[in-house]
């Protein structure tokens, strides 16, 4: 039996029913079958970063295993985006749903178009407090633990608001 990496996806919304986007990328995910889906966290809200005028986002964390190269799975985080209508018209602009990969078991990648971990994620409280509620123990390829990161001289809070059922 191959055991398939644990990955994390941070996955957010600010356009039109935040939730049933996150909703809509969580069923494209569960219905590939390259992909497992483990856990998804609560729903958090944040304020915007970089363009502060637009609505706030929605964000949640999922885990998955992955029988796919992290290659393979950012092609699926690009389709996930194109098929429910991401527009890239303004760096850190609203949109109606935004997939990223953090941490792709403990690989490092460093190619064009594509680093893991995600280069910004220990800055992001909408990254790091969805990924801690799912994965409390969680470390960096390194080994650096996580939750060291989640701390009061993070820029932004976010704030639990419910489940993607609610």
């Amino acid at each position: 039996m191959i055991l398939m990496p644990r990955v994390y996806l941070s996955l957010g919304s600010n356009i039109g029913n935040r939730k049933a986007y996150l909703r809509a990328a969580i069923k494209i995910l569960e219905a590939h079958g390259g992909i497992d889906l483990i856990k998804i966290s609560s729903v958090y809200e944040t304020e915007p970063e970089g363009y502060a005028d637009q609505r706030k986002f929605y964000n949640i964390v999922a885990e998955i295993e992955a029988d796919l190269s992290p290659t393979e799975l950012l092609g699926v985080c690009h389709f996930i985006e194109d098929i429910l209508g991401r527009k890239r018209q303004v760096k850190w602009g609203p949109r109606a749903i935004d997939v990223d990969i953090l941490l792709y078991g403990e690989k490092e990648v460093r190619e064009p178009g594509i680093v893991i971990p995600h280069p910004e994620m220990l800055k992001r409280a909408f990254v790091l407090a969805p990924l801690l509620e799912i994965s409390p123990e969680e470390k960096m390829p390194s080994g650096v633990s996580i939750r060291e990161f989640l701390d009061d001289s993070l820029p932004q809070r976010a704030v639990r608001i419910g489940d993607l059922k609610d």
